[in-house]
C-alpha cells in the first residue's frame, strides 16, 4: 500500500492518484457541517421549510400508511410497512422537529461516508437535493457500505426501494452463502413480524406497487425503463464481484432503483469509503478496516 505523502508545510495529503493536502479538504468537510446544522436549527425552529420527500415519512400513518397514497401525490408513501413501523414515536413529534431531526441523521450518514470530501459532495446536485428533500439515499449507500460487515442492513433497501437489493448478487456470486443468509434472513424476520402485526397492510402495500408501476412518467428522473438499468447493474455487480471491486455495489444498486430520479444518484457517494486508494480514508472506510481485526474480510483498498 502506497504510504501517505506528506506536503513541505501542511500535513500529509490524501493518498493515491488525489494528492490533495488534508488542510484544504477540513475546512470544506467543516464548513459543511456548520451548514447543515444551521438548516437543521432553521428547520427546528420553523423558519425554513423543506422535506417533501421526508414529510411524506412523517405523515405516514403506521396503522394506514397506503389510505391516502397516490402516484405523483404528495405524501404518497411507497415502502413496505416495516419502514413507517419502525420510525414509531417520531410520527408524534411536530413536524419541525422531525425533518430536523431527519436531516442531522442525514448529515450523519453524508459525513460518514464522504469523510473530507463531505464539502465537495453536497456542492453536487443529487447530494443537496437529496439532503434538501429528505429522501433516504443517502441512508441506502451507507447502509450498502455498512452491509459489507452488517449484511444485515440490506433489509433497509430491500424493505423500501426493494429493486436496489440487486446488489446482493456480491453475496451470491462471491458464495459468501453466510453473509447472503443474514441479509435475506434479517429482512424475513423483520418483515415476518411486521405482517404478524398487520397483514392487511402487506396487501395494500403491494396494490399501491401496481398503481405506482402503471402511473404516468414522473419529472425530474432519467428517462431510463427500469429493465434496461437493471440489466446493465446486473453486469457491473457481477463484474465487480467477480474482480474484488466493491464499489460497484452501489453504483449497481442505484441503476437498480425503481424510479431513478436525479437526486437517487446521491447513492454513489457510498463508493467514496470503498476506494480508499484514490480519495483517501473516510470514519465509513476505517470502519470497514476495522473489520480485518474481528476476522471480517477486508475492504477493497485498491483496485482500479
Amino acid at each position: 500500500m502506497q504510504p501517505a505523502l506528506r506536503g513541505p508545510y501542511d500535513g500529509p495529503v490524501t493518498a493515491g492518484v488525489l494528492p490533495i493536502r488534508t488542510s484544504r479538504l477540513r475546512p470544506t468537510r467543516d464548513g459543511a457541517i456548520i451548514a447543515c446544522l444551521v438548516l437543521a436549527a432553521g428547520l427546528a425552529l420553523g423558519y425554513l421549510n423543506t422535506g417533501v420527500d421526508a414529510h411524506a415519512y412523517w405523515a405516514a400513518d403506521p396503522f394506514d400508511p397506503y389510505g391516502g397514497t397516490r402516484p405523483a401525490e404528495q405524501d404518497a408513501y411507497f415502502y413496505a410497512p416495516p419502514f413507517t413501523q419502525l420510525l414509531g414515536p417520531l410520527h408524534l413529534l411536530p413536524w419541525p422537529w422531525f425533518i430536523a431531526l431527519w436531516t442531522l441523521v442525514l448529515t450523519a450518514a453524508l459525513v460518514w461516508q464522504a469523510g473530507l470530501w463531505t464539502g465537495f459532495a453536497l456542492l453536487l446536485v443529487p447530494v443537496f437535493a437529496d439532503l434538501t428533500v429528505g429522501n433516504i439515499h443517502l441512508l441506502l449507500g451507507a447502509a450498502i457500505v455498512a452491509g459489507f460487515r452488517w449484511p444485515w442492513l440490506w433489509s433497509l433497501p430491500l424493505l423500501t426501494k426493494v429493486t436496489p437489493g440487486i446488489g446482493l448478487l456480491w453475496f451470491a456470486l462471491r458464495r459468501e452463502w453466510r453473509n447472503l443468509a443474514i441479509a435475506l434472513g434479517a429482512t424475513a424476520a423483520i418483515s415476518a413480524v411486521s405482517f404478524a402485526l398487520a397483514p392487511g397492510l402487506w396487501f395494500r402495500w403491494l396494490e399501491v406497487l401496481s398503481a405506482a408501476a402503471g402511473a404516468p412518467d414522473w419529472v425530474f428522473i432519467v428517462p431510463v425503463p427500469l429493465w434496461a438499468r437493471a440489466a446493465v447493474a446486473v453486469a457491473v455487480v457481477s463484474w465487480g464481484a467477480l474482480t474484488d471491486r466493491r464499489w460497484t455495489v452501489p453504483v449497481a444498486s442505484m441503476l437498480a432503483l425503481p424510479i431513478l430520479w436525479v437526486n437517487g444518484m446521491a447513492m454513489l457517494v457510498a463508493v467514496l469509503p470503498l476506494v480508499p486508494r484514490f480519495v483517501g480514508d473516510s470514519p465509513a472506510s476505517r470502519w470497514l478496516a476495522a473489520s480485518t481485526d474481528r476476522g471480517v474480510a477486508a475492504p477493497e483498498v485498491a483496485t482500479a
